[in-house]
């Protein structure tokens, strides 16, 4: 059976929230500063997917249509602030510990929240409907890239670490 347009905002939606709790959850057991800002961040852009969605979601309810995307802003300051706080990120955990093994569910979500707006975007007929899905996939896969990037880097450094190098 086929998905309609309102399945798809609602799967949106409820990925959001999930991806948002699953952050939330992750900072507040974290031991570590830069793990909990790292996941609060997260946390916080998942909040703005899921009130944008939404406002989407009340529009389309309405009016069968989809507001214009408009200009989205990349925020320079969260790029940095991300690779600062990946750094001191390193520092404190371990590859195995608690926050890496979130760090490889949070690129789970993030994939996940990719495909189904980048493959919604290709299906879409309606142009702001396409504009949508591929702004929020491009902006998933910013999160999906920055996570990807830390979780590489613990590992170069566990392998580092301990001789694990195989020559």
């Amino acid at each position: 059976m086929a998905r309609t347009t309102t399945d798809i905002l609602k799967e949106a939606i409820l990925l959001e929230r999930r991806g948002k709790e699953f952050y939330s959850a992750v900072a507040e057991k974290s031991d570590s500063k830069s793990a909990r800002q790292i996941f609060e961040m997260m946390a916080k852009e998942e909040e703005q997917h899921i009130k944008y969605l939404s406002v989407q979601f009340a529009h389309y309810s309405r009016t069968n249509e989809f507001q214009s995307v408009g200009k989205v802003e990349e925020d320079a300051d969260e790029e940095i602030a991300m690779q600062v706080l990946s750094e001191a990120f390193k520092k404190e955990v371990g590859a195995a510990s608690f926050e890496a093994a979130a760090i490889s569910a949070a690129i789970d979500f993030e994939t996940r929240a990719v495909k189904l707006y980048s493959d919604r975007a290709k299906e879409s007929t309606d142009q702001n409907e396409r504009d949508m899905y591929t702004m929020l996939a491009n902006w998933e896969m910013g999160h999906q890239k920055s996570l990807h990037n830390l979780s590489e880097s613990l590992k170069e450094d566990i392998w580092n670490d301990n001789n694990f190098w195989p020559f």
